[in-house]
Order: C-alpha cells, then sequence, then structure tokens
C-alpha cells in the first residue's frame, strides 16, 4: 500500500513513518521542513521525502497513491494563537483543499489527525463522538470545521476518516516540550518542581504517540464499512486526568520532585473527559498499549539519556511556537509561514521531483 503522510517531520511523524515502514507501507512524506533539524533523538529513516508545503500540493502530486495521512498542521493552541485567521487558513482551507484534490486524484482513503480539542468547555460530564462540539481555541475551531467539510467529501470511492486523538506526550526524535506531560516531566527532571501553570482542576484524556501511530495503521487496514466517514477518539476511558493527577503522578516517579503553581494560577478553559470506547470496539487492531505512568518513565529516561539541557527547555527546538517566531526574526519564513527561499534546492539536486531519500 502506497501512502502520503503529511507532516512527516514532525512530533508524531517521526514515529508514525517508522510504524508504517515496519507494516510494511510504501511510505512518502511530505513536510516544509520547518522543524527539520530540531532533532532530540536520532530519527530512523528509510522513505522518500517531499519538501513540499502543503499549500502548495497539486493533484499530480497525488497520483498513485492508495491513501493519505494527515498531520501537519499548526498544531497546539498557542501556535494556533499566534494568528488566529492564518491558523484557520492553513490548517481548515489547507486540509479542505488537499482533501479535495485527493478525491480527484482517486485517492480511496484519507485520515485526518483530528483531536479532542474540539469538545472544548465540556465540563466533567464523560462524552463521546456525539457530543456537540464546542472548541475554545482556534486551533480546535481548525478541527471542527475540518471534521465538518471534509465529511462531505465522502462517497463510495472516497472515504474520509477523523481521528480525534487525546493531549499527546511520549519521546520522539522531533520532542516537543510545549504539550503537559512532556513539559512537566522536564520541569521535574531540570529543577526538581512540577510548575503548574492553571489551578490543576481541568480534565484532560492523554494519549501516548506509539498509540496515536497505530491508531492511525488500524484506520488504514480497516474494512472501509468499519471506517467510512467515522470519527474515533483516540485514547484509553481509564487515561482521564485532572492536570493535578498528573503532577502527582509525576512526583511519585522522580524523587524529590516537589509541585509548585506559578503565581496567578487559575483554572484553564479547556475542560474535557472523553469516553474512547467506540475505537476500542469498532476500529479493528487498535488497542491502547501506554498508560501515563509508563510514559512518564519513558520521558524521564530519555531526558536522562541525552541528557536533557536547560538550553533545550527554554530554547527554540521543542516548543512549536518559539520555533516559527525564530524563523521569522530570522527572515527564514515570511508572515504567512513561508520560506522566503526555496525549500527543495537541495532536493532538485538529487531529484527533478524534489523527492529525497532520507
Amino acid at each position: 500500500m502506497r501512502v502520503l503522510v503529511t507532516g512527516s517531520q514532525g512530533y508524531i511523524g517521526s514515529i508514525l513513518t517508522t510504524r508504517l515502514r515496519e507494516a510494511e507501507c510504501d511510505v512518502v512524506g511530505l513536510d516544509t521542513g520547518w522543524f527539520n533539524d530540531c532533532l532530540f533523538q536520532p530519527s530512523q529513516d528509510g522513505f522518500v521525502l517531499r519538501k513540499q508545503d502543503m499549500r502548495d500540493v497539486t493533484l499530480e502530486d497525488l497520483a498513485g497513491f492508495d491513501a493519505i495521512l494527515h498531520l501537519a498542521a499548526l498544531s497546539n493552541d498557542p501556535l494556533g494563537n499566534l494568528d488566529p485567521e492564518l491558523t484557520l487558513r492553513l490548517n481548515h482551507e489547507g486540509t479542505l483543499r488537499l482533501a479535495k484534490f485527493a478525491k480527484q486524484a482517486g485517492v480511496r482513503r484519507f485520515i485526518v489527525s483530528s483531536s479532542c480539542s474540539i469538545y472544548g468547555k465540556a465540563g466533567d460530564a464523560l462524552i463521546d463522538e456525539t457530543a456537540q462540539l464546542n472548541p475554545v481555541t482556534p486551533y480546535g475551531m481548525s478541527k471542527a470545521l475540518i471534521d465538518r467539510d471534509v465529511s462531505q467529501l465522502a462517497d463510495d470511492s472516497f472515504t474520509p476518516v477523523f481521528l480525534r486523538h487525546a493531549t499527546a506526550y511520549g519521546a520522539s526524535p522531533r520532542l516537543r516540550l510545549d504539550l503537559v506531560l512532556n513539559d512537566l516531566v522536564a520541569s521535574a527532571f531540570l529543577t526538581g518542581k512540577i510548575l503548574m501553570l492553571s489551578d490543576g482542576t481541568p480534565w484532560r484524556p492523554l494519549v501516548h504517540i506509539e498509540d496515536i501511530s497505530q491508531a492511525f495503521i488500524a484506520a488504514l487496514k480497516a474494512p472501509l464499512e468499519a471506517v467510512h466517514n467515522e470519527a474515533f477518539n483516540i485514547g484509553s476511558t481509564s487515561e482521564n486526568y485532572r492536570i493535578s493527577e498528573l503532577a502527582d503522578i509525576i512526583r511519585q516517579t522522580i524523587p524529590n520532585a516537589t509541585i509548585e503553581y506559578a503565581p496567578g494560577a487559575g483554572p484553564d478553559l479547556r475542560c474535557y473527559r472523553v469516553d474512547f470506547s467506540k475505537a476500542e470496539l469498532k476500529l479493528p487492531g487498535f488497542e491502547p498499549q501506554w498508560t501515563v505512568t509508563r510514559g512518564v518513565e519513558q520521558l524521564l529516561a530519555a531526558y536522562q539519556a541525552r541528557p536533557l539541557t536547560a538550553d533545550d527547555m527554554n530554547g527554540h527546538s521543542y516548543r512549536r511556537l518559539a520555533r516559527l517566531q525564530q524563523l521569522r526574526v530570522q527572515g527564514l519564513i515570511d508572515e504567512d509561514l513561508r520560506w522566503t527561499e526555496p525549500v527543495t534546492a537541495e532536493a532538485h539536486q538529487d531529484s527533478p521531483s524534489g523527492e529525497l531519500m532520507i
């Protein structure tokens, strides 16, 4: 099966491309390269990479693919808040354009990396895929619009699937420290303090990036009738936590770590508890393996092995908003987050199609 992975050099994409090749898929990556050199660990390469902004993809670029696994996006709330209009334009309009081209090109399956953040301010009740969408950030709104509009393209020849994953965590070659668990563990490791930026009361479901990757593979290989135009919450119902509970788990794992609340820490509008039973029952082959406790242990081991430094914690490489702001200040990308110099120059040396084997 020939699959295109957009955002292949991102936090999840760096894991997913490896797992797809282990599943004997013919993988082609597509990535604009914003985070290409933001490596925390060595990456396992060995697939064709197209250095390309998804907004520039043409109909011809998508010929010959059986499926597209779509991860490329402005990928969290702080980044989405940088320019809400651009976030909606890139995430929503960019995805809808890509999906329409995919359908015209004969791509049969289009699997979207969505998010439980589309539930937004949902309170303490356990909610499933039928719940009202109530996003409270531009990022969450963009994901809700994608689910709504791409689903309307579904027909007998085109199958969209929407994977609404919980808040991600876990070690990756392209680490992110702007995710709650990754950040709290890093703070505890470096300073001995688990620094809480909210009052700790909001609910948040969490899922390891390995489980997200397995969900993509399950959606890719599932019988058509099991996934056609379906949304699945991706995670485990038992892995819903209050933020304060995450801090307690970290404190139990890292000796002498203490919990501290930032001055003025208050409630977070984003509060949702999610039911994940649909995916566990109806997405063949998907069975989450990770827990937050195991994830904290993995992250701690990764931070010790590297080792993680204060410069890593405070720098640009592992925080998406800081990285793009850095590229803007350096004049490497413009206000629309496009490279000011061609990004495919190196690729063109090897291939007229702009493809590199990495």
